[in-house]
């Protein structure tokens, strides 16, 4: 029988979280021995040794996701949930934004181009026609297309006129794609939510090089900056309460003051510290060393222990959809490094070309 006595993290190629992830938490305390997870043999229903798995990789690789999966029902609290998490999409994401009150760009959901594997055209008799004069006049040009799930800067184009879009459409053969509005913005911000309650904000620059991305400085100043750290820091909270993620990232565009929440469900965000850089990184494995040695405390013996987000708590129980509060607590501030960032007229996708890292597999 499992004594769930170990903290594990399960990674593919990333280096510098989980060995520091891994260090910190072996420092801070000896209940929970902290190492990198080790599998031999999966049998059903059969419990882990673990307390806590953070999971880097299982989006990746099937295998750890069912292995997670069997490692959760014995009462392993594994972060991201791996039942919500192999459900979630962006769609999804935008739509429960939207019930949250979050501000989302304008999205229309897209059929794939090509049909599915073993489906024909009676298979789609109750899809019509698109609407294409109504999607564009309703989304507008520039615009971006994108997929409905998934992750990596994959498949993402900017499109300035039908033609372009048609033309990008072609290409997506079988993938559900994501119609979206091009966010002109003035300040953008990639903000870590550790914990359901840790927020850290970062001011980014998509369209920098991918080493200096960091390298940016808040443009909103005074009262209002004050104003939008508040407001940012809400919408985390509500969209990670909603959502049901330990470890997560929110991307907002800001434009006319307001933050819009762009992109929101990296489960497995980038914590490279040649990414992030040494304050970030340090705050990272900070948080998340605190997090997985509070989770290994109160974790139940062969109970439910994940983390499950109020629209899934709120439907179990046949009640309408829980907001979260407002935060009180003080906003965080922004902090400033060397290098402005540039005012842009588009949303991240349009540095597709140098994609960022993100766990690798």
């Amino acid at each position: 029988m499992s004594t769930n006595s170990k903290i594990g993290i399960l990674f593919g190629q990333e280096n510098t979280f989980p060995q520091a992830f891994v260090d910190r938490v072996n420092e801070k305390q000896s209940q929970f021995k902290a190492e990198f997870v080790r599998i031999d043999q999966v049998e059903q229903s059969v419990p882990t040794d673990y307390a806590v798995i953070i999971d880097r990789i299982s989006q990746d690789v099937p295998f750890y996701k069912a292995f997670l999966k069997n490692a959760a029902l014995t009462g392993t609290a594994v972060i991201n949930n791996p039942f919500w998490w192999s459900a979630d999409e962006k769609f999804f994401n935008n739509a429960l934004a939207v019930q949250l009150g979050v501000p989302v760009p304008k999205t229309i959901l897209l059929p794939s181009k090509e049909r599915p594997d073993d489906t024909n055209h009676n298979s789609f008799r109750n899809l019509q026609n698109m609407n294409w004069e109504g999607i564009f006049n309703h989304i507008g040009f520039p615009a971006f297309m994108k997929p409905h799930a998934g992750g990596g800067w994959k498949s993402v184009y900017k499109v300035d006129n039908p033609d372009q879009m048609f033309k990008a459409y072609d290409e997506t053969a079988q993938l559900v794609m994501l119609y979206q509005e091009a966010i002109d913005f003035t300040d953008y911000f990639r903000c870590y939510c550790i914990g359901g309650k840790d927020v850290l904000i970062m001011p980014y620059e998509p369209r920098n090089p991918h080493h200096l991305r960091y390298a940016a400085e808040m443009q909103t100043t005074g009262d209002a900056g004050k104003k939008l750290l508040a407001t940012m820091t809400d919408y985390v909270l509500k969209l990670n309460h909603g959502l049901g993620y330990d470890f997560n990232t929110v991307e907002f565009a800001v434009r006319d003051g307001i933050p819009i929440a762009i992109d929101f469900c990296n489960p497995a965000p980038d914590a490279d510290v040649h990414s992030v850089g040494q304050k970030n990184f340090d705050w990272v494995v900070e948080a998340a060393a605190n997090m997985a040695i509070d989770r290994a405390g109160k974790a139940k013996k062969g109970q439910d222990n994940l983390t499950w987000g109020t629209f899934v708590r709120s439907s179990v129980a046949n009640q309408p959809l829980v907001t979260v509060p407002s935060t009180e607590a003080k906003a965080p501030k922004a902090k400033k490094e060397t290098a402005k960032a540039p005012k842009t007229e588009n949303v991240k996708e349009e540095a597709i070309a140098d994609k960022p890292k993100k766990a690798k597999k």
